[in-house]
């Protein structure tokens, strides 16, 4: 039988996702199990061998080759690190270590969510074949992503185009990053929740409580939860101009759940980005929703592994920055029977 799966893991402050990923991109035996972003870092990798264990227990885990992770960041794919803004409980984390001890040994690829969100949407999605795109997961927190002359481009650590802590508002309230004003702290679901409340907006009885509730009622006219929309577009819209200025990106493309809004998204988007993108070169850009889908993560982390494999230039393509401490070496044969998932020690 051909080793041809790679498993994939999607990591974000709400869910961990999994999948085994054929050759043509396609997830099989999806899995998935909340993330509990504020509990200690070992119950977060718990939850990480959890879904682990259930995509060893699917039909076709023979075939798997390698394991491949996009991951809210900062993350550090050179050490096999995380850092997420929305899992505090994850400072310098050593994923890496954790996961292939998890797997018996397999070779692992780190990059950021956002990286491989824009590698799935650039091979297949809403990018493909544009030669400068920014990909944005905009979620429980907001990552991105770039394609630069035609392919992506992740940067030495694996963070380039991580666009949710660009600055929008100079005085600003403090991000939990350290900075101020951060495109995070305006445009993420969160963000637009906490916004709508202090306008007066509260979910009727039943209603969603998060930013799909708040999304429904911007809809439907209420003119708190349209506030909170509009505000996290001109934020959204700000750092996209700033990005085309500097990089000549001609789309933007926008995942994740808070993208799920629709027009009651776009529409106020593209609205605020004739403000923001005033300069010539800019003026044509494109702003559109992801085509993937939810399983963007998984297919991008995925195709970041299998490029991974085939040599640094080809994993640069991809959208990944190779990590040699966590991959180097040969992999240890994967002991028989069920394999103990550690909890690696925070450093």
């Amino acid at each position: 039988m051909d080793h041809d799966l790679v498993a994939a893991l999607d990591i974000g402050g709400t869910k961990i996702a999994g999948a085994l990923v054929d050759r043509d991109g396609v997830p099989h035996h999806r899995t998935r199990l909340p993330t509990p972003a504020r509990e200690t870092g070992d119950r977060v990798f718990a939850a990480v061998a959890g879904v682990l264990g259930a995509l060893r227990s699917a039909p076709g885990w023979d075939r798997v080759t390698a394991v491949g992770i996009g991951s809210a960041g900062p993350v550090d794919a050179r050490r096999g690190t995380v850092s997420p803004v929305n899992i505090p409980g994850w400072r310098d984390y050593p994923l890496v270590e954790g996961v292939r001890a998890a797997v018996g040994g397999l070779p692992v690829t780190l990059v950021g969510d956002g990286v491989a969100m824009t590698a799935a949407e650039h091979a297949g999605g809403a990018a493909r074949g544009c030669a400068g795109a920014l990909g944005m997961v905009v979620s429980t927190g907001v990552g991105g992503g770039l394609v630069l002359d035609g392919r992506p481009y992740p940067g030495p650590t694996g963070n380039a185009g991580h666009i949710g802590h660009l600055s929008v508002d100079l005085d600003g309230e403090r991000c939990p990053c350290g900075g101020r004003g951060c495109v995070e702290r305006l445009a993420s679901g969160p963000s637009i929740v906490r916004h709508a409340r202090a306008l007066g907006w509260r979910p009727g009885d039943g209603e969603d409580a998060g930013a799909a509730g708040v999304a429904a009622a911007a809809r439907a006219g209420h003119p708190a939860a349209e506030a909170a929309f509009a505000r996290a577009a001109r934020a959204l819209a700000a750092a996209i101009a700033a990005t085309a200025a500097l990089t000549e990106i001609e789309t933007a493309v926008i995942g994740g759940g808070v993208a799920q809004a629709g027009d009651v998204l776009f529409g106020p988007l593209r609205a605020a980005l004739a403000d923001y993108a005033t300069l010539s070169f800019v003026r044509g850009l494109r702003v559109v929703p992801a085509a993937i889908g939810n399983d963007a993560g998984l297919v991008g982390a995925a195709a970041a592994c299998r490029a991974a494999a085939t040599g640094p230039a080809a994993a640069a393509a991809a959208g990944t920055a190779s990590a040699p401490d966590a991959q180097s070496g040969p992999a240890p044969a994967p002991p028989a029977g069920p394999v103990p998932v550690p909890a690696p020690t925070p450093r």
